[in-house]
């Protein structure tokens, strides 16, 4: 009985909704134009765009790649690794071998 009231009940709103919608629409709303653009002032002296810098799309040569983590020899020597080591939660223990 409580279901069926429940039901009722819901059809009751929603068809009044409905109704209320369709005999009395909300009033129109439109939507408002941006502004034209305008140019600033003194536009017309400056040029219209940088120009594009030239690029050969090459590698420079001049500076060899260097690995992340130097060997021992270049720890010896003071080199200094390019990346810090890993944080400690991040670090995985080993994986045993089987």
């Amino acid at each position: 009985m409580i279901a069926a009231i429940a039901v009722t009940a819901t059809a009751g709103m929603s068809t009044s909704a409905w109704a209320r919608l369709t005999l009395d629409p909300p009033p129109a709303r439109l939507a408002q134009a941006t502004q034209p653009l305008q140019s600033s002032p003194g536009a017309q002296n400056k040029p219209a765009a940088p120009a594009e810098p030239s690029t050969t799309g090459q590698r420079p040569h001049e500076t060899p790649p260097q690995p992340a983590r130097p060997d021992a020899d270049a720890k010896d020597a003071g080199a200094k690794p390019a990346l810090p080591p890993a944080p400690a939660e991040k670090t995985a223990p080993p994986i045993p071998a089987k």
